[in-house]
């Protein structure tokens, strides 16, 4: 039998638009495997949003939104100069993916009001956006236990890796007493392009023409992304309560080309390291800051778009995992990996 699920999408950025793209290639592949017909009834971006209980045409959004649009023009649904809140109150929806741009600097609004509505209203959430489990982690996980629904995440740390799903489920048994990651692509990137030669402005330019650089390229040069993701695994992966005031950062601004080139010359990279280590009295050191990786390290052996993770454990040795990004697809796909582990439990 065929289970209809039913999504409100908000925030149609890089991710949310390449989701409605993954909803027309990949829906029917879902619904003929898993026996799950996703359909996306309703759909907001910052000028408006759209609904229709019976489906949207999540092709039509995406062509609306490549063409500059808004979803608000959405034929005969569309609803322009409304909040996203307002939509995810709608009777009908099974799973609201929360994909509005990241802030940290405003209590991780609009992001955490959505994803608070959506599980006091007994409505599962799937979300790439840090910020709201940055700033209210534990607040989140006990309101969806209190509602008996689920709060996934997975495509919060290092883009499309499963490094929460590896971390919080296969090393279950185990005490993870050190992290090592690069979880931000932009930095690795444009470390790479300096390197290359270019100047920091013309490595900036590529890199958000690319798609890899946050609209502001201080949340990635300055380390709160990768902050942000650090957080978030030692709080999901480790199992402490870490927040953004924990973590020693150092950004990557510092760096020069000189000091680029000289590192691949001795063979090396530079990538700008997150490191996470349990300390004896129960707490943890965290720590973001560009690094010379040695040679041997398996993060050294990462290219300009790759990202990856090393747990250290107490019985199962030390699990390190890479992905290969080229593009924001892998991003936008976590939220069908986390949909399809919430029904398909």
């Amino acid at each position: 039998m065929t289970r209809t699920v039913r999504i409100v999408l908000v925030g149609l950025g890089n991710l949310g638009r390449r989701f409605c793209d993954l909803l027309v290639q990949k829906g029917p592949h879902v619904e003929a495997t898993y026996g799950l017909r996703l359909v996306l009834v309703g759909a907001a971006d910052s000028h408006g949003w759209a609904y229709d209980y019976h489906g949207l045409d999540p092709a039509q959004v995406s062509a609306i939104k490549q063409a500059g649009g808004t979803v608000a023009e959405y034929t005969a649904v569309g609803r322009s100069g409304l909040p996203a809140a307002d939509l995810i109150i709608y009777e009908g929806a099974d799973v609201l993916c929360e994909a509005s741009p990241v802030n940290l600097s405003q209590g991780a609004e609009p992001g955490l009001t959505h994803i608070r509505t959506a599980l006091m209203r007994g409505v599962h959430v799937v979300t790439p956006n840090k910020g709201p489990l940055v700033m209210a982690y534990t607040e989140l996980h006990e309101m969806a236990a209190r509602q008996r629904v689920q709060l996934r995440f997975d495509g919060t740390v290092a883009g499309g890796l499963p490094a929460l799903y590896l971390g919080q489920r296969d090393l279950r048994g185990a005490v993870v007493d050190r992290i090592e990651a690069i979880p931000n692509l932009a930095t690795g990137y444009i470390l790479e392009l300096l390197g290359d030669g270019l100047s920091w402005e013309k490595a900036k330019a590529r890199a958000r023409t690319e798609g890899v650089l946050e609209a502001d390229p201080s949340f990635d040069l300055d380390g709160w992304d990768a902050a942000a993701k650090l957080v978030i695994l030692v709080n999901a992966v480790m199992g402490l309560p870490a927040r953004l005031e924990d973590v020693d950062r150092i950004g990557i601004t510092g760096v020069g080309r000189a000091d680029i080139r000289e590192a691949r010359a001795a063979g090396r990279v530079y990538r700008l390291l997150a490191t996470a280590e349990r300390r004896p009295d129960g707490g943890a050191d965290l720590r973001v800051s560009p690094t010379i990786i040695p040679t041997g390290h398996f993060l050294s052996t990462l290219g300009r778009k790759q990202m990856g993770v090393v747990y250290h454990t107490d019985i199962y040795g030390t699990i390190m995992a890479a992905i290969d990004e080229p593009t924001p697809l892998p991003s936008a796909a976590t939220m069908l990996r986390d949909i399809l582990d919430i029904f398909l439990e």
